[in-house]
C-alpha cells in the first residue's frame, strides 16, 4: 500500500475525500496535518508488529558496530556468524568474519514532502487497521461530534488484536517419538 493509498482511505472512512482535488481534500488542517499523522501511526503500529531486517557486513577482530547506524534501528533479535560482545547498542568483534544482524527496523520516515507514491513498510494485517488511527487523531480535536473517540475506541480495539507474530512455519513428525 501506498501513502497515497492511505490518505485516500482515511479520507474516505471520515467522508473528507475529494478526488478531483490534488490533496484530495477540500480541508487544509486534513491535507496539512495528514501525512505527519500517518507517520505517527506507522510508527506506533511498528512497535507493535515488527518490520524485520538482516544486515550483512564482513567483519575484522576489533571492529566496533553501532546499531544506531543501521537502516532505521529499533530492536536487536540477533546476531550470527562471529563472537562479539555487546553493550547496549554497540557490538565489539571478537573473529574475522561474515556477521549478520537480524534486527526490526523503524518504517521509513513520512512528512509532508513525501511523495504520494511512496510504500508503506508495514504488513497488511497493520496497515488494514492503520486508517482507525489516523481518523481518530485527525479528528480528536473536533470537539462538534465525537467521531474521533468513536475511531480512537476502535482503532484501540483493533490493535489489541494485532498479532505481533510472523508465520515461521511447523513441522509434522510422521509416527510419533519416544521420550
Amino acid at each position: 500500500m501506498t501513502l497515497g493509498d492511505m490518505k485516500s482511505e482515511v479520507l474516505r472512512l471520515i467522508e473528507e475525500i475529494n478526488e478531483e482535488n490534488e490533496g484530495l481534500t477540500d480541508d487544509p488542517d486534513f491535507k496539512n496535518k495528514i501525512n505527519n499523522v500517518i507517520d505517527f501511526i506507522q510508527h506506533e503500529l511498528a512497535r507493535i508488529k515488527k518490520i524485520p531486517a538482516i544486515e550483512t557486513r564482513e567483519v575484522k577482530e576489533g571492529d566496533t558496530i553501532n546499531l544506531n547506524e543501521l537502516e532505521n534501528f529499533y530492536q536487536l533479535k540477533c546476531v550470527k556468524g562471529v563472537r562479539y560482545t555487546s553493550f547496549g547498542t554497540t557490538l565489539d568483534i571478537l573473529d574475522d568474519g561474515t556477521i549478520k544482524i537480524y534486527y526490526y527496523k523503524y518504517p521509513k520516515k513520512i512528512n509532508e514532502k513525501s511523495k504520494d507514491n511512496t510504500e508503506l513498510e508495514l504488513t497488511d494485517d497493520a496497515l488494514g487497521i492503520m486508517p482507525y488511527g489516523v481518523a481518530a487523531d485527525l479528528l480528536k480535536s473536533d470537539v462538534s461530534n465525537h467521531y474521533g473517540q468513536i475511531y480512537a475506541n476502535r482503532y484501540t480495539e483493533l490493535k489489541q488484536s494485532l498479532d505481533p507474530r510472523y508465520n515461521t512455519g511447523g513441522f509434522y513428525i510422521d509416527g510419533g517419538t519416544k521420550i
